[in-house]
């Protein structure tokens, strides 16, 4: 429509957003590809103009994506984000199950790990392990992301505002939270505070990811490597005591990539520099972060 009142194409970031409005998904725009649409191609999808930057390097999406930054009734790469999620949370079930001890819950941090815990839930009860998936924290839908909050105390004041516990839940339990990952460790550090001012007997911790220990070259917002808690700290035991838990797990980076893989994605290839400090591009020795970034 060349007056733009009935749009007929529309690009987005993520697919959710074409479900809000009930538009079709055609297919992905590719990596390094430019499309093109002027009102002699825009009747057909088939006539857009593309253009290709020459590649240097291989194709390698970013694997955080699946983890936080996507919505999970999002498709990226070719797979579910929801369902990647759910195969992290069983893959960590697989490598670091529950303890045993009796009323034994697991929680998501809500919302990103809520699939998550889920998986994670019901694969400990298949493997044998005694454990209940519940919701033992009430997130407060007034507070944006505290990943994204610029500043420490910011950050902090955030989290004390964003979660609240339900007694129902974690009194008197062996408490296991489940959250997609840990990188500062600010609202690590206060949700399990909180946990145990509210009766919990222990408190476990799984991530469903890797220890985050190297920044973003490529975008993401990922801090200073002093920020990221394990880049400071010396050990999964380190942490283990920092952020006051009985007991530390994280998914291995090939169990990551083996969740991501089992639901079929476009890729075979992932970037996780932030978690192996192994970047698909050449990052120039002698520069932080900053020194990249516009």
């Amino acid at each position: 429509d060349p007056s733009g009142a009935q749009p007929m194409f529309c690009f987005a970031s993520e697919t959710c957003a074409f479900d809000l409005v009930g538009a079709k998904l055609i297919r992905e725009v590719e990596p390094g590809e430019l499309i093109c649409i002027d009102l002699n191609n825009v009747k057909k999808a088939s006539e857009f103009k593309s253009y290709r930057l020459p590649r240097k390097y291989g194709i390698t999406p970013c694997i955080f994506e699946f983890v936080y930054f996507a919505r999970a009734d999002s498709s990226i790469f070719g797979a579910s984000v929801d369902s990647v999620r759910y195969r992290c949370g069983q893959q960590l079930a697989r490598e670091s199950p529950v303890p045993k001890g009796d009323k034994v819950v697991v929680i998501p941090v809500p919302t990103s790990a809520n699939a998550a815990a889920l998986g994670y839930a019901r694969e400990c009860q298949k493997l044998g392990y005694k454990c209940e998936y519940d919701l033992g924290l009430v997130r407060n839908n007034y507070v944006g992301r505290t990943f994204i909050t610029p500043g420490q105390v910011d950050r902090a004041l955030k989290v004390r505002r964003k979660f609240g516990v339900s007694k129902r839940v974690v009194k008197d339990a062996i408490v296991v939270i489940v959250d997609d990952s840990i990188v500062r460790g600010t609202t690590s550090t206060r949700l399990v505070s909180l946990i145990r001012e509210y009766g919990a007997k222990e408190v476990h911790f799984r991530s469903a990811s890797p220890p985050v220990k190297h920044p973003c070259f490529f975008g993401m917002d990922f801090p200073n490597p002093k920020e990221l808690i394990a880049n400071r700290v010396e050990d999964i035991k380190g942490i283990t005591k920092k952020i006051g838990v009985d007991g530390l797990a994280y998914l291995t980076w090939e169990g990551l990539k083996d969740a991501v893989m089992d639901c079929n994605p476009s890729s075979k290839t992932w970037c996780g520099a932030c978690f192996t400090g192994n970047y698909p591009v050449p990052i120039p020795q002698g520069k932080t972060k900053g020194d990249t970034e516009w």
